[in-house]
């Protein structure tokens, strides 16, 4: 096959910063090329690149045989280049269908038509299988039916080259197995794809080649048969991983936290009781909209809760109250770091100790002299990489900023941690690094939930596996019993307990 983009030993600088260099690249139409690499590899430069928001310091583009230089997105799209990023580029203010066509609605005596302009975003959205009505605001959607919107809207574009950014980061398991196999479709009818996805299960199962970027540069590339998830990994850091999970450990019998028949606000008539015991981890799996992080806002009591019952060896917790929570010391580390986990503006060390600055508090003023020492302390243990913590927490990398915001919460000591996505977006060395911070809060007897949608990740790290569908708990696998056939039978199946033990 001839190649339909070409990259030759493309290089960026930003000033002293070199981003990339001598990156060579190319894709066939009708092929899907995996790009991998962890945060800081080039990936995202790359892209920008292809995208017209940066132009290449050195280096040459071929696009269909023939040079060509990308000024800017629209130069992009002219080419047949069309982006879906894991950061959404959706307006909540206006309807799917709007977001779909946005700047190139139909139109009739200059104003937008809407009837034709639902009518041409129904066929995208069923060949999705969004079942949504396209005259429904994107403000009412999940973080995943607005991922799903995204791709219909770069769908529409009738593009040659379809790069996709983390595109299943927001997306439940069947969500996900539906754009893979749309992936595929697509791929099939000629489209050249590039998969961009710290998910290497993902990658394994949909990739024609996998190129490999490390420090901005070329790390290798896999063919078909050779693409496995340790080569993957060799391949992105470095160094052989033979463990991406740590072993599992016994975990205490005594129970710490418990949840008997609780509602959230979205699911008032859904029911939820389980517990989570000294040093378990809980994971907890369903698909998107099934209410696991409406169960964690409420649990910590940012959202009020119908009914239900907390208690805290043995206690009571009053339903809806933060201040409580956090008082017993039951914390929650947010689905979305940087909207509700992070203060973007804030320098790192302000992030750090703003959970805790009565720790640094002295007759009403602030030792700010002790702060930057245990801060230092911290940005060591949770290896948290920048030169230092005066740097605007916004200038990490998402793995970073997710380090920071485990942080916050896991040096006040929690008896009750609630972790929603963790690992969301991050690269599979900053993957590990979480990982083993959550096992050594786990080893204090912290009792442990862990909302994830990363199916890989709930079997490697759980002790015990909740599923929730409709606001209601459907089951518990204890280890023995873990796969992801049981976890799924569980997250479609009609509401029914099957066991909370």
């Amino acid at each position: 096959m001839l190649p339909l983009l070409q990259l030759f030993q493309i290089s960026k600088s930003f000033g002293v910063v070199q981003a990339i260099s001598n990156v060579d690249f190319e894709i066939a139409a009708g092929e899907i090329v995996g790009l991998i690499g962890e945060n800081g590899a080039g990936k995202s430069t790359l892209m920008k690149i292809l995208g017209g928001v940066h132009p290449p310091s050195t280096g040459q583009i071929q696009f269909e045989g023939a040079p060509v230089t990308i000024q800017g997105a629209k130069a992009a799209e002219q080419l047949g280049i069309s982006f879906v990023h894991q950061e959404l580029n959706l307006l909540d203010n206006i309807d799917i269908a709007g977001n779909i066509f946005l700047a190139r609605e139909p139109r009739r005596f200059g104003c937008i038509d809407q009837g034709v302009l639902h009518k041409m975003a129904l066929p995208i959205l069923e060949e999705l299988g969004l079942h949504l009505d396209p005259r429904t605001s994107v403000s009412q959607l999940t973080n995943g039916q607005q991922q799903m919107v995204e791709i219909a809207k770069a769908l529409s574009m009738d593009a040659k080259l379809l790069i996709l950014d983390e595109p299943t980061s927001s997306l439940s398991i069947q969500e996900a197995d539906t754009l893979l196999r749309l992936v595929k479709k697509m791929k099939g009818q000629g489209m050249a794809i590039i998969f961009i996805s710290h998910r290497l299960s993902e990658v394994e199962k949909i990739a024609d080649r996998v190129v490999g970027l490390r420090d901005g540069e070329n790390a290798g590339e896999l063919n078909a048969e050779e693409i496995s998830r340790d080569r993957m990994i060799s391949m992105m850091i470095g160094r052989d991983l033979s463990e991406v999970y740590p072993e599992s450990y016994p975990v205490n019998t005594e129970t710490v936290f418990s949840v008997e028949n609780f509602s959230t606000r979205r699911w008032p008539k859904g029911n939820a009781s389980f517990s989570v015991r000294a040093g378990e981890i809980l994971g907890m799996a369903g698909l998107v909209g099934a209410g696991r992080s409406e169960l964690a806002q409420a649990l910590f009591g940012v959202d009020s809760s119908p009914s239900g019952y907390i208690s805290l060896n043995g206690q009571p917790l009053t339903r809806g109250s933060v201040k409580e929570a956090i008082a017993n010391g039951v914390f929650l580390a947010p689905e979305d770091r940087k909207a509700s986990g992070l203060i973007l503006e804030m320098t790192i060390r302000e992030n750090m100790t703003l959970n805790s600055l009565s720790q640094f508090s002295r007759h009403s003023r602030i030792d700010f002299k002790s702060e930057r020492i245990l801060t230092d302390e911290w940005l060591r243990e949770f290896g948290v990489k920048a030169p230092n913590a005066e740097l605007p927490v916004s200038s990490l990398s998402g793995g970073n900023q997710q380090k920071v915001v485990l942080s916050k919460w896991m040096t006040l000591a929690p008896k009750v941690m609630i972790f929603d996505e963790p690992t969301r977006g991050i690269d599979m060395g900053a993957r590990q690094e979480i990982y083993q911070a959550i096992v050594r809060l786990a080893e204090t007897g912290c009792a442990i939930l862990m909302i994830s949608s990363d199916m890989e990740e709930l079997l490697g790290m759980s002790h015990r596996i909740a599923v929730m569908q409709e606001g209601t708990l459907s089951g518990i696998l204890n280890r023995n019993e873990f796969s992801e056939k049981a976890i799924m039978t569980l997250a479609v199946q009609q509401s029914e307990s099957v066991g909370t033990s």
